[in-house]
């Protein structure tokens, strides 16, 4: 047996709250999950190196093997479980969107709001604007979050975090990198901004809004 999947057996063997039913389930599907991690190239794991670029991967597989959206959470929830219980309680974010997982569509990693060709991008001569809607087209951000976006703070490697206080109502989310256009875009912010934010200093947010909103009204893009 491999180490992983050892660990976990172990982990549900002594830790045996819920029903049996329940039980069963969790050893069943974290058995399940150990095999996975292992087939995407997690050979030497531990349970309790348990990473969230490891669920990134997991996620990203899932999908791409089309299982259902609650087959998918089952399935985070366990692993929330597992990292209860090696101590991990804050790794993982506790709103499955934060995975691109809720009951709508996956994450796009293109806008649902438009498609702007290279040539209108062309034509936004402020960089940091022009890093902000970049960002709302590779990983789906709102404005506020792509104008209060930090790349230094953001870029995880394997995704990217966003802090509550750029996003709806207050909740940090994380999204994954999944596309060398959304690296690239993320890259170009990284030049742009520094270590500060794609809000320069010499502007507060509501006046970058400001600016945002005329350069997209002046490209015909009402609601980017």
């Amino acid at each position: 047996m491999r180490k992983l999947n050892f660990d976990l057996r172990n982990l549900c063997l002594n830790h045996k709250e819920d029903s049996f039913a329940t039980q069963s389930k969790r050893l069943h599907d974290l058995q399940l999950i150990a095999n996975h991690l292992h087939d995407l190239g997690f050979e030497r794991l531990h349970a309790t190196g348990l990473k969230p670029k490891h669920v990134f991967a997991l996620v990203e597989l899932w999908k791409k093997d089309n299982v259902s959206i609650g087959t998918i959470k089952n399935r985070l929830a366990y692993i929330r479980w597992w990292a209860n219980k090696i101590g991990k309680f804050d790794m993982l974010p506790k709103d499955n969107s934060a995975f691109g997982v809720d009951d709508r569509e996956f994450v796009s990693n293109i806008s649902k709001a438009t498609d702007l060709s290279d040539s209108l991008l062309d034509k936004v001569s402020d960089p940091h604007i022009r890093c902000s809607i970049e960002l709302q087209l590779a990983f789906g951000l709102r404005r506020e979050e792509s104008l209060k976006f930090s790349p230094s703070f953001a870029d995880k490697g394997t995704f990217i975090f966003l802090k509550g206080s750029w996003c709806k109502g207050g909740r940090s989310r994380s999204i994954p990198l999944t596309s060398h256009y959304q690296r690239l875009a993320l890259d170009k912010a990284r030049i742009v901004a520094g270590f500060g934010s794609l809000i320069p200093h010499y502007h507060s947010y509501f006046q970058q809004l400001k600016l945002y909103e005329n350069i997209t009204f002046s490209l015909g893009f009402h609601r980017l």
